[in-house]
Protein backbone atom coordinates (compact mmCIF):
# COMPACT_ATOMS: atom_id res chain seq x y z
CA UNK A 1 0.00 0.00 0.00
CA UNK A 2 2.65 2.41 0.76
CA UNK A 3 4.25 1.21 -2.23
CA UNK A 4 1.39 2.39 -4.45
CA UNK A 5 1.43 5.55 -2.88
CA UNK A 6 5.22 6.33 -3.14
CA UNK A 7 4.57 5.09 -7.25
CA UNK A 8 1.73 8.14 -7.13
CA UNK A 9 3.40 10.47 -5.86
CA UNK A 10 6.48 10.02 -7.72
CA UNK A 11 4.80 10.47 -11.10
CA UNK A 12 2.61 13.03 -9.68
CA UNK A 13 5.77 15.03 -9.16
CA UNK A 14 7.55 13.86 -12.51
CA UNK A 15 4.18 15.51 -14.26
CA UNK A 16 4.13 18.52 -12.40
CA UNK A 17 8.03 19.12 -13.43
CA UNK A 18 7.08 18.41 -17.31
CA UNK A 19 4.11 20.78 -17.23
CA UNK A 20 6.55 23.51 -15.77
CA UNK A 21 9.16 22.59 -17.77
CA UNK A 22 7.07 22.87 -20.51
CA UNK A 23 5.77 26.49 -19.71
CA UNK A 24 9.67 27.73 -19.14
CA UNK A 25 9.73 26.44 -22.64
CA UNK A 26 7.21 28.13 -24.02
CA UNK A 27 7.66 31.26 -22.30
CA UNK A 28 10.93 31.50 -23.46
CA UNK A 29 10.42 30.39 -27.60
CA UNK A 30 7.53 32.81 -27.60
CA UNK A 31 7.91 35.37 -29.75
CA UNK A 32 7.68 38.99 -28.19
CA UNK A 33 6.66 41.65 -30.83
CA UNK A 34 7.55 45.54 -29.45
CA UNK A 35 5.49 47.82 -31.31
CA UNK A 36 7.52 50.97 -32.56
CA UNK A 37 5.65 54.13 -33.33
CA UNK A 38 7.96 56.50 -36.03
CA UNK A 39 7.18 58.73 -39.01
CA UNK A 40 9.62 58.75 -42.21
CA UNK A 41 11.55 61.45 -43.12
CA UNK A 42 13.10 64.11 -41.19
CA UNK A 43 12.18 65.76 -37.97
CA UNK A 44 14.01 69.30 -39.25
CA UNK A 45 11.49 69.67 -42.29
CA UNK A 46 15.21 69.25 -44.40
CA UNK A 47 15.15 66.30 -46.96
CA UNK A 48 16.28 63.44 -45.76
CA UNK A 49 16.33 59.83 -47.40
CA UNK A 50 17.86 57.82 -44.91
CA UNK A 51 14.95 58.00 -42.01
CA UNK A 52 14.78 54.43 -41.56
CA UNK A 53 18.51 53.44 -41.93
CA UNK A 54 19.83 53.95 -38.19
CA UNK A 55 16.50 52.38 -37.03
CA UNK A 56 16.68 49.23 -39.32
CA UNK A 57 20.41 48.58 -38.13
CA UNK A 58 19.28 49.28 -34.20
CA UNK A 59 15.93 46.96 -34.49
CA UNK A 60 18.66 44.06 -36.39
CA UNK A 61 20.96 44.87 -33.97
CA UNK A 62 18.45 44.38 -30.76
CA UNK A 63 16.69 41.32 -32.02
CA UNK A 64 20.14 39.27 -32.49
CA UNK A 65 20.57 40.33 -28.57
CA UNK A 66 17.22 39.00 -27.82
CA UNK A 67 16.18 35.82 -29.91
CA UNK A 68 12.66 35.96 -29.05
CA UNK A 69 11.76 39.51 -29.53
CA UNK A 70 10.69 40.96 -32.98
CA UNK A 71 10.08 45.17 -33.35
CA UNK A 72 7.58 46.17 -35.95
CA UNK A 73 6.73 49.20 -37.01
CA UNK A 74 4.83 51.10 -39.64
CA UNK A 75 6.68 51.93 -42.52
CA UNK A 76 4.71 55.61 -44.58
CA UNK A 77 3.68 57.81 -42.11
CA UNK A 78 4.63 61.33 -42.47
CA UNK A 79 5.49 63.55 -40.02
CA UNK A 80 2.78 65.44 -40.55
CA UNK A 81 0.01 63.02 -40.10
CA UNK A 82 2.36 61.45 -37.41
CA UNK A 83 0.61 62.69 -34.19
CA UNK A 84 -3.04 62.05 -35.48
CA UNK A 85 -2.21 58.31 -36.37
CA UNK A 86 -0.78 58.15 -32.95
CA UNK A 87 -3.89 59.43 -31.31
CA UNK A 88 -5.77 57.03 -33.18
CA UNK A 89 -3.46 54.32 -31.93
CA UNK A 90 -4.15 55.31 -28.39
CA UNK A 91 -8.18 55.39 -28.93
CA UNK A 92 -7.37 51.89 -30.17
CA UNK A 93 -5.41 51.07 -27.13
CA UNK A 94 -2.80 49.44 -29.24
CA UNK A 95 -0.27 52.79 -27.99
CA UNK A 96 2.86 51.82 -29.71
CA UNK A 97 5.65 50.47 -26.38
CA UNK A 98 8.71 52.86 -27.62
CA UNK A 99 7.57 55.58 -29.82
CA UNK A 100 8.60 59.07 -31.35
CA UNK A 101 7.54 62.20 -29.82
CA UNK A 102 6.88 65.31 -31.79
CA UNK A 103 8.07 68.59 -29.45
CA UNK A 104 4.46 69.68 -30.13
CA UNK A 105 2.77 66.71 -28.46
CA UNK A 106 5.36 65.72 -25.28
CA UNK A 107 3.75 68.04 -23.02
CA UNK A 108 0.06 66.85 -23.44
CA UNK A 109 1.22 63.09 -23.51
CA UNK A 110 2.90 63.77 -20.12
CA UNK A 111 -0.11 65.32 -18.73
CA UNK A 112 -2.89 62.73 -20.02
CA UNK A 113 -0.64 59.85 -18.77
CA UNK A 114 0.40 58.47 -22.19
CA UNK A 115 4.08 58.54 -20.91
CA UNK A 116 5.69 56.39 -18.53
CA UNK A 117 7.49 57.88 -15.74
CA UNK A 118 11.26 56.48 -16.45
CA UNK A 119 12.76 58.12 -12.86
CA UNK A 120 12.70 54.15 -11.38
CA UNK A 121 14.07 52.67 -14.77
CA UNK A 122 16.81 55.44 -14.72
CA UNK A 123 17.76 55.39 -11.17
CA UNK A 124 17.87 51.90 -10.92
CA UNK A 125 19.61 51.10 -14.34
CA UNK A 126 23.67 50.56 -12.76
CA UNK A 127 24.37 50.69 -16.83
CA UNK A 128 23.13 53.92 -17.36
CA UNK A 129 24.69 57.54 -16.37
CA UNK A 130 21.84 60.57 -17.86
CA UNK A 131 25.58 63.28 -17.42
CA UNK A 132 25.90 61.65 -20.77
CA UNK A 133 23.38 63.35 -22.23
CA UNK A 134 23.90 67.25 -23.08
CA UNK A 135 22.00 68.97 -20.37
CA UNK A 136 19.10 71.00 -22.46
CA UNK A 137 18.54 67.69 -24.62
CA UNK A 138 18.06 65.69 -21.23
CA UNK A 139 15.41 68.94 -20.08
CA UNK A 140 13.32 68.71 -23.08
CA UNK A 141 12.19 64.82 -21.93
CA UNK A 142 11.34 66.52 -18.30
CA UNK A 143 7.73 67.62 -17.49
CA UNK A 144 7.32 69.35 -14.14
CA UNK A 145 10.40 67.53 -12.16
CA UNK A 146 9.75 64.19 -13.75
CA UNK A 147 11.47 62.50 -16.86
CA UNK A 148 9.00 61.14 -19.06
CA UNK A 149 11.37 60.90 -22.60
CA UNK A 150 14.71 60.59 -23.70
CA UNK A 151 16.58 62.79 -26.56
CA UNK A 152 17.35 60.89 -29.63
CA UNK A 153 18.18 63.81 -31.66
CA UNK A 154 19.02 67.59 -31.19
CA UNK A 155 19.62 70.42 -33.20
CA UNK A 156 20.47 74.19 -32.14
CA UNK A 157 19.71 77.32 -33.85
CA UNK A 158 22.39 79.03 -34.74
CA UNK A 159 22.99 82.35 -36.46
CA UNK A 160 23.89 82.82 -40.19
CA UNK A 161 26.15 84.93 -41.89
CA UNK A 162 26.60 85.92 -45.02
CA UNK A 163 30.40 85.91 -45.51
CA UNK A 164 30.49 87.63 -48.67
CA UNK A 165 28.44 90.33 -48.12
CA UNK A 166 30.18 91.19 -45.00
CA UNK A 167 33.79 91.40 -47.24
CA UNK A 168 32.44 93.50 -49.56
CA UNK A 169 31.13 95.93 -46.68
CA UNK A 170 34.37 95.97 -45.11
CA UNK A 171 33.09 94.05 -41.91
CA UNK A 172 34.87 91.39 -40.28
CA UNK A 173 32.65 88.15 -39.17
CA UNK A 174 31.51 88.68 -35.53
CA UNK A 175 33.31 86.34 -32.69
CA UNK A 176 31.45 83.81 -30.53
CA UNK A 177 30.78 86.47 -27.66
CA UNK A 178 28.97 89.25 -29.84
CA UNK A 179 26.51 91.19 -28.61
CA UNK A 180 23.51 93.04 -29.74
CA UNK A 181 25.08 96.49 -30.20
CA UNK A 182 27.41 94.97 -32.75
CA UNK A 183 24.46 93.36 -34.30
CA UNK A 184 22.64 96.60 -34.90
CA UNK A 185 26.43 98.41 -35.62
CA UNK A 186 26.07 95.86 -38.87
CA UNK A 187 22.83 96.09 -39.54
CA UNK A 188 23.27 99.89 -39.32
CA UNK A 189 25.90 99.81 -41.83
CA UNK A 190 24.76 97.57 -44.47
CA UNK A 191 21.31 98.46 -44.89
CA UNK A 192 21.42 100.58 -48.12
CA UNK A 193 20.05 101.18 -51.32
CA UNK A 194 22.53 99.34 -53.40
CA UNK A 195 21.06 100.03 -57.23
CA UNK A 196 19.83 103.78 -56.97
CA UNK A 197 16.03 103.44 -57.29
CA UNK A 198 15.18 104.93 -53.69
CA UNK A 199 14.44 102.30 -52.28
CA UNK A 200 16.54 99.76 -49.60
CA UNK A 201 17.12 96.34 -51.00
CA UNK A 202 20.51 95.45 -48.87
CA UNK A 203 19.06 94.44 -45.06
CA UNK A 204 21.14 93.07 -42.25
CA UNK A 205 18.90 90.55 -41.01
CA UNK A 206 15.80 88.45 -41.48
CA UNK A 207 13.73 86.41 -39.79
CA UNK A 208 15.12 87.75 -36.23
CA UNK A 209 12.76 88.17 -33.59
CA UNK A 210 11.72 88.99 -29.86
CA UNK A 211 12.00 85.63 -28.76
CA UNK A 212 15.51 84.88 -30.73
CA UNK A 213 16.36 88.31 -28.30
CA UNK A 214 14.59 87.49 -24.97
CA UNK A 215 16.94 84.82 -24.85
CA UNK A 216 19.96 86.03 -25.21
CA UNK A 217 19.04 88.84 -22.93
CA UNK A 218 18.16 86.12 -19.87
CA UNK A 219 14.43 86.82 -19.88
CA UNK A 220 12.09 84.04 -18.16
CA UNK A 221 9.01 84.07 -20.26
CA UNK A 222 6.76 81.36 -18.50
CA UNK A 223 6.18 80.85 -14.69
CA UNK A 224 5.65 77.13 -15.03
CA UNK A 225 4.32 76.40 -11.31
CA UNK A 226 1.67 79.32 -12.17
CA UNK A 227 1.41 78.64 -15.67
CA UNK A 228 1.36 82.72 -16.46
CA UNK A 229 3.60 84.31 -18.65
CA UNK A 230 5.63 87.33 -18.01
CA UNK A 231 6.14 89.83 -21.10
CA UNK A 232 6.47 92.89 -18.60
CA UNK A 233 9.92 92.54 -17.41
CA UNK A 234 12.55 94.36 -18.20
CA UNK A 235 14.21 92.20 -19.91
CA UNK A 236 11.58 91.25 -22.22
CA UNK A 237 10.85 94.76 -23.08
CA UNK A 238 14.48 95.54 -23.81
CA UNK A 239 14.18 92.46 -26.06
CA UNK A 240 11.23 94.03 -27.94
CA UNK A 241 12.80 97.59 -27.90
CA UNK A 242 15.83 96.09 -29.30
CA UNK A 243 13.71 94.17 -32.00
CA UNK A 244 12.04 97.25 -32.60
CA UNK A 245 15.14 99.13 -33.56
CA UNK A 246 16.09 96.91 -35.90
CA UNK A 247 13.09 97.14 -38.13
CA UNK A 248 13.14 100.79 -38.04
CA UNK A 249 16.35 100.33 -40.11
CA UNK A 250 14.73 99.01 -42.88
CA UNK A 251 12.18 102.28 -43.40
CA UNK A 252 8.82 99.99 -43.23
CA UNK A 253 10.81 97.99 -46.27
CA UNK A 254 9.52 93.86 -45.93
CA UNK A 255 12.58 91.88 -46.03
CA UNK A 256 12.18 88.50 -47.60
CA UNK A 257 13.43 84.73 -47.94
CA UNK A 258 14.29 85.76 -51.31
CA UNK A 259 16.20 88.99 -50.40
CA UNK A 260 18.20 86.39 -48.60
CA UNK A 261 18.54 83.43 -50.82
CA UNK A 262 19.73 85.87 -53.52
CA UNK A 263 22.96 87.35 -50.88
CA UNK A 264 21.07 90.36 -50.08
CA UNK A 265 20.90 90.07 -46.25
CA UNK A 266 23.96 89.61 -43.48
CA UNK A 267 22.06 87.72 -40.62
CA UNK A 268 18.95 84.89 -40.21
CA UNK A 269 18.68 82.70 -37.50
CA UNK A 270 19.09 78.84 -38.84
CA UNK A 271 18.41 75.42 -37.57
CA UNK A 272 22.16 73.16 -37.62
CA UNK A 273 19.78 70.51 -39.54
CA UNK A 274 19.33 73.44 -42.29
CA UNK A 275 23.63 74.12 -41.78
CA UNK A 276 23.71 70.63 -42.38
CA UNK A 277 21.71 70.17 -45.55
CA UNK A 278 22.61 73.44 -47.24
CA UNK A 279 26.64 73.20 -46.72
CA UNK A 280 26.28 69.70 -49.17
CA UNK A 281 25.91 69.31 -52.27
CA UNK A 282 23.22 68.40 -53.82
CA UNK A 283 21.18 70.81 -51.69
CA UNK A 284 24.00 73.90 -51.70
CA UNK A 285 23.74 74.30 -55.25
CA UNK A 286 20.23 74.97 -55.46
CA UNK A 287 20.04 77.49 -52.29
CA UNK A 288 23.46 79.48 -51.46
CA UNK A 289 25.77 78.83 -54.12
CA UNK A 290 26.43 82.27 -55.17
CA UNK A 291 27.75 83.44 -51.87
CA UNK A 292 29.98 82.27 -49.42
CA UNK A 293 28.42 81.80 -45.87
CA UNK A 294 28.95 80.20 -42.43
CA UNK A 295 27.02 80.17 -38.99
CA UNK A 296 27.92 81.81 -35.58
CA UNK A 297 26.42 82.27 -32.11
CA UNK A 298 23.38 84.15 -31.31
CA UNK A 299 24.32 88.23 -30.06
CA UNK A 300 23.90 88.64 -26.54
CA UNK A 301 21.80 91.02 -24.59
CA UNK A 302 23.22 92.77 -21.58
CA UNK A 303 21.96 90.51 -19.22
CA UNK A 304 22.30 87.19 -21.16
CA UNK A 305 24.53 85.33 -23.52
CA UNK A 306 25.37 83.90 -27.03
CA UNK A 307 22.51 81.15 -26.32
CA UNK A 308 19.70 79.65 -28.76
CA UNK A 309 16.83 77.66 -28.55
CA UNK A 310 17.93 74.15 -28.58
CA UNK A 311 14.99 71.34 -30.30
CA UNK A 312 15.05 67.81 -29.36
CA UNK A 313 14.05 65.01 -30.90
CA UNK A 314 12.36 62.53 -28.32
CA UNK A 315 11.43 59.19 -27.39
CA UNK A 316 9.18 57.19 -24.78
CA UNK A 317 8.15 54.31 -23.18
CA UNK A 318 4.07 53.72 -23.39
CA UNK A 319 2.67 53.78 -19.81
CA UNK A 320 0.92 50.53 -20.82
CA UNK A 321 3.36 48.45 -21.81
CA UNK A 322 3.32 44.78 -21.09
CA UNK A 323 6.64 44.82 -21.65
CA UNK A 324 8.84 47.40 -19.75
CA UNK A 325 12.18 46.20 -19.61
CA UNK A 326 12.44 44.87 -22.76
CA UNK A 327 10.68 48.84 -24.10
CA UNK A 328 13.57 50.46 -21.92
CA UNK A 329 16.51 48.38 -23.34
CA UNK A 330 15.27 49.06 -26.96
CA UNK A 331 14.94 52.87 -25.77
CA UNK A 332 18.34 52.76 -24.47
CA UNK A 333 19.70 51.68 -27.21
CA UNK A 334 18.60 54.01 -29.68
CA UNK A 335 19.21 57.30 -27.43
CA UNK A 336 22.08 56.29 -25.51
CA UNK A 337 24.50 53.56 -27.56
CA UNK A 338 27.55 55.69 -28.84
CA UNK A 339 27.40 53.83 -32.41
CA UNK A 340 23.98 54.37 -33.05
CA UNK A 341 24.57 57.89 -31.98
CA UNK A 342 26.91 58.20 -34.27
CA UNK A 343 24.79 57.45 -36.70
CA UNK A 344 22.68 60.53 -36.37
CA UNK A 345 25.86 62.46 -37.73
CA UNK A 346 25.97 60.06 -40.87
CA UNK A 347 22.52 59.35 -41.91
CA UNK A 348 20.61 62.43 -40.39
CA UNK A 349 21.29 66.57 -39.97
CA UNK A 350 21.30 66.62 -36.27
CA UNK A 351 23.63 65.99 -33.70
CA UNK A 352 24.12 63.24 -31.46
CA UNK A 353 22.27 63.80 -27.66
CA UNK A 354 25.23 62.18 -26.49
CA UNK A 355 28.50 64.89 -25.06
CA UNK A 356 31.08 62.15 -26.17
CA UNK A 357 29.57 61.65 -29.90
CA UNK A 358 29.03 64.89 -30.78
CA UNK A 359 32.43 66.28 -29.37
CA UNK A 360 34.44 63.43 -31.13
CA UNK A 361 37.05 64.04 -34.02
CA UNK A 362 34.85 61.14 -36.00
CA UNK A 363 31.89 63.39 -35.73
CA UNK A 364 34.02 66.36 -37.22
CA UNK A 365 34.87 64.05 -39.82
CA UNK A 366 31.44 63.09 -40.60
CA UNK A 367 30.32 66.40 -40.89
CA UNK A 368 33.13 67.05 -43.66
CA UNK A 369 32.67 64.81 -45.74
CA UNK A 370 30.34 66.78 -48.32
CA UNK A 371 31.63 70.14 -47.56
CA UNK A 372 34.45 71.75 -49.98
CA UNK A 373 38.22 71.57 -48.60
CA UNK A 374 37.77 75.36 -48.73
CA UNK A 375 35.23 75.91 -46.35
CA UNK A 376 35.19 74.61 -42.55
CA UNK A 377 32.81 72.66 -41.19
CA UNK A 378 31.45 74.18 -37.52
CA UNK A 379 33.81 73.59 -34.88
CA UNK A 380 32.76 70.72 -32.67
CA UNK A 381 32.86 72.31 -29.45
CA UNK A 382 31.58 75.19 -30.34
CA UNK A 383 27.91 73.28 -31.57
CA UNK A 384 28.99 71.26 -28.15
CA UNK A 385 28.74 74.40 -26.52
CA UNK A 386 25.84 76.28 -28.77
CA UNK A 387 23.69 72.57 -27.45
CA UNK A 388 24.37 72.73 -24.03
CA UNK A 389 23.96 76.35 -22.88
CA UNK A 390 21.14 76.65 -25.18
CA UNK A 391 17.46 76.71 -24.03
CA UNK A 392 14.82 74.50 -24.01
CA UNK A 393 10.82 75.48 -24.62
CA UNK A 394 9.15 75.78 -21.29
CA UNK A 395 6.83 73.01 -20.09
CA UNK A 396 3.51 74.71 -20.30
CA UNK A 397 0.56 72.74 -21.67
CA UNK A 398 -0.76 75.81 -23.93
CA UNK A 399 2.67 76.73 -24.84
CA UNK A 400 2.62 77.05 -28.75
CA UNK A 401 -0.80 79.06 -28.52
CA UNK A 402 -0.11 81.58 -25.95
CA UNK A 403 3.59 81.76 -27.92
CA UNK A 404 1.38 82.38 -31.05
CA UNK A 405 -0.98 84.89 -29.34
CA UNK A 406 2.21 86.81 -28.03
CA UNK A 407 3.98 86.98 -31.87
CA UNK A 408 0.91 87.92 -33.30
CA UNK A 409 0.19 91.35 -30.85
CA UNK A 410 4.23 92.03 -30.47
CA UNK A 411 4.23 92.26 -34.54
CA UNK A 412 1.54 94.97 -33.97
CA UNK A 413 3.33 96.64 -31.39
CA UNK A 414 6.68 96.39 -33.90
CA UNK A 415 4.98 97.60 -37.38
CA UNK A 416 2.30 100.15 -35.91
CA UNK A 417 5.00 102.08 -33.60
CA UNK A 418 2.87 101.31 -30.38
CA UNK A 419 4.18 102.14 -27.05
CA UNK A 420 6.35 98.96 -26.14
CA UNK A 421 5.95 98.65 -21.68
CA UNK A 422 1.95 99.41 -21.58
CA UNK A 423 1.57 97.40 -24.83
CA UNK A 424 3.17 94.45 -23.63
CA UNK A 425 0.83 94.77 -20.27
CA UNK A 426 -1.78 94.50 -22.09
CA UNK A 427 -1.25 91.48 -24.32
CA UNK A 428 0.34 89.58 -20.88
CA UNK A 429 -3.18 89.86 -19.26
CA UNK A 430 -4.73 88.40 -22.35
CA UNK A 431 -2.62 85.71 -22.67
CA UNK A 432 -2.70 84.56 -19.02
CA UNK A 433 -6.56 85.20 -19.33
CA UNK A 434 -6.31 82.29 -21.67
CA UNK A 435 -3.61 79.83 -19.96
CA UNK A 436 -6.54 79.81 -17.10
CA UNK A 437 -9.05 78.67 -19.21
Amino acid sequence: MMKTKYIIVTIALLVLVAVCAGAYINTNSRTIVLEFGMFAGSNWDVANANSYVIIDKAIERFEKEHKNVKIHYYSGILKDDYSEWFSKQVLLGKTPDVFMILSNDFNQFAELGILKNLDELVNNDKSFDKDKYFQTALLSGEYHGTQYALPYETVPTLMFVNKTLLEKEGINVPRSDWTWDDLYDICEKVTKDINGDGIIDQFGIYNYDWLDAARTNGAVLFDENEMKIDLSNEKVIEAVKFIKSLYALNREQNVTQEDFDSGNVVFMPLSFADYRTYKTYPYKIKKYLNFQWDCITFPAGKDGGNISEVNTLLMGISSKTAHEELAWEFLKLLTYDEEIQMDIFRYSQGASVLKNVTSSMEAELILQEDIEESEKVIDNLLLSRVIEEGTVAPKILKYNEAITIANGGIQEIIRYDKNVDSSLKILERKINQFLKQ
